[in-house]
């Protein structure tokens, strides 16, 4: 593959604009990440998927289990997704593991288990984007190539007063150019860390930290006075609410679990019975054998909705068959149910009641 063209020099207005923020980051940023000081594309790839819509600090509970499980690429593509999914247990947004697999295999498949060397070929693999796959390449292979996560468009949009509405895909377009026009000569690695600490750090979406800024004077937002003004982006999602009841299926020692779909919210997890409601599983439940209590309601948030679920802990006699409208799963002992890739909230209800026996 061709390499792409150098992005264009950055305009006079920017003057000093990547020197400044180079300077700051080996002054003043973070050094101490266990993904920074490699080149290694496997670590570098996998931290940037794991931080996609996630803090630092959850991130690093999961980064050192995940690479001591699997320490390279080739090792999680020869592993069965389940494995994978239980790894990510509780990191959230499960389509970011099955893609983190997808990759992996075609790594090793399509590449002979090297990632590609470049920003372009890179966004090419399953689950990389725009923005990930220049974040490696810059990282990495030294790269001249812009990313524009979100913190970096909070912070190129204050800086440059960036007022186009971000909603629109040609607004997001504009602000990669500008992005692109910003990136220093040399560096290029620095300079993309130091944005993503300027936005984590300092330039946060509320209450952002001006007066330690190290861009603060060439900064619009500052000199408008209303840095939460930027970004512009007027399309809000409208939050759901839903309610649904699980059936947490108990015979002597061991759980009923069933797998979910492959597609939808958790999808391809290990969970509990869903029903429609409360009512709806409380019908089922009054022809079955045994005895059940519904437990305390658990509230869980997701990306478009909030979701109420209320299980009903059911206790079957010994030897008694599997009732009616139970669907198709598998006994599991509890030590078998917390290592497989369970949903957050299941697997919290598992743990206190794991936590409380003992």
């Amino acid at each position: 593959m061709s390499r792409a063209a150098a992005p264009p020099p950055a305009p006079e207005r920017a003057d000093g604009f990547a020197e400044d923020v180079i300077a700051w980051q080996q002054r003043e940023g973070r050094h101490g990440l266990p993904w920074q000081g490699t080149r290694d594309a496997y670590r570098v790839w996998l931290s940037e998927v794991m931080l996609q819509q996630t803090q630092v600090a959850t991130v690093l509970a999961y980064y050192g289990r995940f690479l001591q499980r699997f320490p390279d690429v080739q090792s999680l593509a020869a592993a069965p997704l389940d494995d994978v999914l239980a790894l990510w247990s509780g990191l959230g947004y499960y389509s970011r593991a099955r893609n983190l697999h997808r990759c992996a295999q075609a790594v090793v498949a399509e590449h002979g288990g090297r990632f590609p060397g470049q920003a372009a070929a890179l966004a090419q693999l399953p689950g990389i984007g725009r923005s990930t796959a220049a974040a490696i390449a810059a990282f990495c292979f030294g790269e001249r190539v812009a990313i524009l996560d979100g913190n970096v468009k909070r912070v190129l949009s204050r800086v440059l007063g960036f007022e186009d509405d971000l909603a629109r895909a040609s607004a997001i377009e504009a602000l990669w150019a500008e992005a692109t026009a910003l990136l220093p000569a040399r560096e290029v690695g620095v300079y993309t860390q130091g944005l993503m600490d300027l936005g984590a750090t300092l330039c946060t979406q509320r209450a952002p930290a001006c007066l330690h800024c190290p861009v603060a004077p060439r900064c619009v937002a500052r000199r408008e006075g209303r840095p939460e003004r930027y970004p512009v982006k007027t399309r809000r999602l409208k939050r759901g609410r839903r309610t649904h009841a699980l059936l947490w299926l108990r015979q002597g020692t061991r759980w009923w679990l069933v797998q979910r779909p492959a597609t939808g919210v958790w999808a391809g997890l290990w969970s509990l019975p869903e029903y429609d409601s409360a009512d709806t599983l409380q019908l089922l439940a009054d022809g079955w054998r045994g005895e059940g209590e519904w437990l305390e309601p658990v509230q869980h948030a997701l990306t478009h909705f909030d979701w109420t679920l209320q299980p009903l802990a059911w206790t079957l006699p010994p030897r008694a068959a599997l009732p009616a409208g139970v669907p198709e799963g598998r006994w599991c002992e509890p030590v078998e149910a917390l290592a497989l890739g369970l949903p957050a909230p299941v697997r919290k209800l598992f743990e206190a009641v794991a936590t409380s026996d003992n």
